[in-house]
């Protein structure tokens, strides 16, 4: 895979330059995660379930307690389809489905306590593997991967957006 290359500012960019950029960027983070996931023995539970599933998870796993159509907001997709991986997800004891006290007629969704216990374990070994990897790193290139984490936040935001405005 090639090394993520530096360029010297100059505006905008062409748009081949850009679409480049973006497009070996995609590939950095695919590896990297497909690294962690692989080195760090993902939950086996978990092997078998679709992108949409996998997704739902990671919400869930991020934001104990959000309703079904929260997750539906956040995830772009209507709320009977995130209601279908809620059974599904709840039939295979990955997730719960709670009644909110407050107002029963909203379910909010928390992982099986034997999945938050796999996820945090699983989490843990992938930290602990990025930061031997940090390690053998000069402090530039740590503080450069911190610089450029926030700067992959703000893009992922930009990214919520348009798919805000497109919707």
């Amino acid at each position: 895979m090639p090394a993520l290359t530096a360029t010297r500012p100059s505006g905008r960019g062409t748009t081949r330059d850009l679409e480049a950029q973006a497009e070996q960027l995609w590939v950095a983070m695919a590896s990297l995660r497909r690294s962690g996931r692989l080195l760090a023995r993902r939950p086996g539970q978990l092997a078998g379930l679709t992108d949409a599933q996998l997704d739902l998870v990671r919400l869930v796993l991020r934001r104990p307690g959000v309703s079904v159509t929260q997750a539906a907001d956040e995830l772009s997709l209507a709320p009977n389809t995130v209601s279908t991986l809620v059974k599904q997800l709840t039939a295979d004891h990955v997730l719960v489905r709670q009644v909110d006290p407050d107002d029963r007629r909203v379910a909010r969704l928390a992982l099986t306590e034997k999945m938050a216990r796999e996820l945090d374990d699983f989490r843990d070994r992938r930290v602990a593997m990025l930061a031997t990897a940090l390690a053998e790193r000069p402090a530039e290139d740590r503080a450069l991967l911190v610089s450029a984490a926030k700067l992959l936040d703000d893009i992922a935001a930009d990214l919520r957006r348009l798919e805000t405005d497109r919707g």
